[in-house]
């Protein structure tokens, strides 16, 4: 079982980071702030504001040109190499574009954070089947990706994000590809994720999808620069 961290602490902290790609500007620039663990966060901004190269930043596919990340109390600058593969099996991520194992069903894609953990298979198959019904795809449990849509890769991948129950998950438009319908199921199943301990940054251009889950407080960005956390 995973051990979520007590509410109301840090789980990730940036203290005046910046991140620029080669010699060029700064495309972030700045950013200082904390989220409690177990809280729940819609990244919003413009296109190229800066959203997806802050979500780089807390699953550690980056590093920042200045400044220091703390995630799970590790300063990242600090921490050795060989550590950071255990920080990221605490991170769930679902990417733009997916990144889905071709050579893989959609039931082992899933299926694949729980066998690297040695979670018995008959655990496996019992909760990954249930996962990918209630994302709407028991139809697909043994279709190779290439065979599936944008919505039902996009589906797949989240359901490989969050069947770990992961203590943080990073979601870059994690709606861009589904209907309404979908849409509003996905952010539920978010929600009862969030229930459990897992604190969820959510980055969206979708912004009546946001008003309807309004409760949750904003991350919102700029010109590289976070403008409040609220």
């Amino acid at each position: 079982m995973v051990r979520h961290r007590p509410r109301g602490e840090h789980i990730i902290r940036f203290d005046g980071v910046g991140l620029r790609y080669g010699l060029g500007p700064e495309v972030l620039q700045d950013l200082s702030f904390a989220l409690p663990s177990g809280s729940f966060h819609f990244l919003t901004g413009s296109s190229g504001a800066g959203k997806s190269s802050l979500l780089r930043l807390m699953y550690l596919g980056l590093r920042p040109t200045r400044g220091r990340v703390v995630l799970f109390d590790k300063d990242i600058a600090l921490t050795k190499r060989y550590e950071l593969p255990a920080l990221r099996r605490r991170i769930g991520v679902v990417f733009q574009d997916f990144r889905l194992l071709d050579h893989l069903s959609a039931l082992d894609n899933v299926a694949l954070p729980l066998r690297v953990r040695g979670v018995k298979e008959s655990e496996v198959q019992k909760h990954v089947p249930e996962l990918l019904g209630w994302v709407g795809l028991t139809d697909q449990l043994h279709a190779k990706p290439s065979t599936l849509s944008g919505g039902q890769k996009q589906r797949v991948a989240i359901a490989r994000a969050v069947i770990g129950r992961p203590d943080l998950l990073l979601a870059d438009e994690p709606t861009g590809n589904v209907d309404d319908h979908i849409a509003m199921r996905l952010l539920y199943l978010f929600e009862e994720l969030n229930k459990l301990g897992t604190t969820i940054v959510i980055a969206t251009h979708n912004e009546s999808l946001v008003q309807r889950f309004a409760h949750h407080p904003r991350l919102r960005i700029e010109h590289g620069t976070v403008l409040k956390v609220a």
